[in-house]
């Protein structure tokens, strides 16, 4: 492919600058010729209507001559007023114009802002707004003016190759599947029935213009029609997100017709005496030896009666240090471990999850086994062995709804989602003031908590957050008070940065493929290309660490939990006697 045809302008930005700057010459004036001064009487000009024919122009050939000529045929029959705002616009548009030119046409708005509003076309509000992007007198008008420009800018180039669709500009298309996965430049394609893309620029714009009194009028006005007109691509997405939205409702299910799909309880493991019940843990890790040390330290000062630990990337150290204490189990999965496994070692590691815990289910000694992640962290307000004997006796698993920490107070504090304390949804925007509405129950990671599950049932199957039995989520699970996990996340905004590319591509932040709502990757990617990490602090300040106020809010709401975890101590008390001498 030759050079030239490698761009879709041939010549490059040098042609496209160039055949720009021909379009901008300023123009040229006659004698006599000249815009009102600053300090003119705008008055008048509200009452005066324009002359087609503009006689005060005489025989004059001049570029504004035949500038103010085309306006007053225009504006025939319309304030003069209008006409002066169409030959200010015209001048800023060009390379030179008279020194007193934005100063005045600023001085309109800010003076007669609700007169031009009320008179002038759809069109030439657009036009406005642009010329406010070149020349503002403020920062504030020249950024505002300069996005809004490139917004309907876009919207002409879209919506004009749209009238080649064949469809009217407030038809939506019909849902079907996507042509292809990505859009120009390896863009995700917005996710029609939950991005928020729209919602985000629209309400930033909104913001902004709140910002200077003078181009706020304009701009609102413009935005409050954007979003008033059905012959947009805002309206046509909501109108595909609506009707996907009844489309999916009409398709499920009603409540009375799911599946339920309860597994059976085994009288012997029907057990209601604390002291008889033996409860444990399953995870897959990888993970240093420390951080290995203390998610054991924790459970096992609890009363584990058997931490299972699988090593997805074992090390001879690490095996022999977990080994040697008497109430761990641990399993190096490495080459020797899959080849021995009837489907081989899985690439995607929460396949090897779900395979180790539905493994050590099936082996474990225990009545009851949690199956959780290293960062994970049981905090049950009695001990676990009370709560386990006070499950119902036809309940399979207790849920375990997840308490995410919080940075700011070392270990010690946690916060719940709404739910998980009897609180509306709504609470979340309050806490949260700019971020609440993006996340789902305030946290960023996932909110379906976990499950302690009662072993004994053939053919019982792990998820992440569910068991399966019979080819179905299994139905008959009981919620308890006072017993949350700890999910220590993302506890310092470093380690939250550190592990943001894995979580985002493979990790608890990925969507996947055919995901259409409004998840936490997308507020990343939005603050990442808007402010770049000084953004995701921003967002990691309010969201993820425990300020005065924060606390104050969680507080109200019952939200928040405090649980001294004291890992170092507990890691000291538990494997310091078998790790003397090592």
């Amino acid at each position: 492919m030759s050079e030239q045809n490698k761009t879709t302008y041939p010549g490059g930005f040098d042609a496209i600058v160039g055949q720009m700057e021909t379009r901008m010459a300023p123009f040229s004036y006659g004698p006599g010729e000249a815009l009102p001064p600053l300090d003119a009487d705008l008055q008048p000009l509200k009452h005066r209507m324009m002359d087609p024919a503009a006689p005060d122009l005489g025989e004059s050939r001049s570029s504004y001559a035949r500038k103010y000529l085309d306006l007053a045929k225009e504006f025939e029959g319309e304030a003069a007023l209008l006409h002066l705002h169409g030959l200010l616009v015209a001048n800023l548009r060009r390379h030179a114009q008279p020194p007193h030119t934005a100063q005045l046409f600023a001085r309109l708005w800010a003076e007669e802002a609700d007169f031009l509003m009320a008179h002038l076309d759809a069109r030439w509000l657009v036009s406005a707004v642009t010329t406010f992007g070149d020349h503002g007198l403020t920062e504030a008008q020249r950024s505002l003016g300069q996005s809004l420009s490139v917004l309907f800018g876009m919207m002409k180039l879209y919506e004009t190759e749209r009238l080649f669709s064949g469809s009217a500009p407030d038809q939506p298309f019909a849902w079907k599947r996507k042509s292809a996965k990505h859009l120009a430049m390896q863009m995700d394609a917005y996710a029609i029935t939950g991005g928020g893309l729209d919602i985000n620029m629209l309400g930033r714009l909104w913001q902004e213009a709140e910002k200077d009194a003078v181009i706020r009028p304009l701009a609102q006005r413009l935005l409050s029609l954007l979003i008033e007109d059905d012959k947009t691509v805002f309206r046509r997405l909501r109108t595909m997100r609506a009707r996907r939205e009844k489309q999916r409702a009409a398709e499920a299910p009603p409540e009375s017709k799911k599946k339920r799909n309860p597994a059976p309880v085994p009288a012997s493991r029907q057990i209601t005496d604390p002291a008889q019940i033996k409860w444990g843990t399953v995870s897959l890790i990888k993970a240093p030896l420390d951080r290995i040390l203390r998610f054991a330290a924790h459970h096992l000062d609890l009363g584990a009666h058997r931490v299972h630990i699988y090593l997805d990337d074992p090390d001879p150290v690490t095996v022999e240090v977990l080994s040697l204490h008497p109430r761990i189990a641990v399993t190096a999965c490495g080459a020797t471990y899959w080849a021995a496994q009837k489907r081989g070692r899985m690439d995607n590691h929460r396949m090897r999850q779900v395979w180790v815990a539905t493994e050590a289910y099936n082996s474990t000694d225990c009545h009851w086994l949690a199956h959780i992640d290293v960062d994970e962290f049981l905090l049950p307000q009695d001990r676990m062995a009370d709560h386990l004997a006070r499950v119902d006796a036809d309940k399979i698993a207790l849920h375990l709804p997840p308490a995410e920490q919080l940075a700011g107070q070392g270990d010690e504090a946690f916060k719940l989602a709404p739910r998980a304390a009897g609180r509306p949804a709504s609470v979340l925007q309050d806490i949260y003031p700019t971020f609440g509405m993006h996340l789902r129950g305030g946290f960023i990671s996932h909110i379906e908590g976990k499950l302690f599950v009662r072993t004994g049932i053939e053919g019982l199957r792990f998820g992440i957050h569910a068991i399966h039995w019979q080819g179905a989520p299994v139905t008959n699970i009981q919620s308890m008070p006072g017993v949350y996990l700890g999910h220590a996340h993302a506890p310092t905004f470093d380690g939250f940065i550190a592990d943001l590319d894995f979580r985002m591509s493979d990790g608890s932040y990925r969507k996947t493929e055919d995901e259409d709502k409004f998840r936490f990757s997308d507020v990343v990617d939005f603050l990442i290309e808007n402010e770049g990490e000084e953004g995701l602090k921003m967002f990691y300040q309010e969201v993820c660490t425990l300020t005065p106020e924060l606390a104050r809010k969680l507080g109200e709401n019952g939200m928040l939990v405090e649980y001294p975890l004291r890992l170092e101590e507990k890691t000291s008390r538990v494997f310091g006697p078998y790790l003397e001498g090592q």
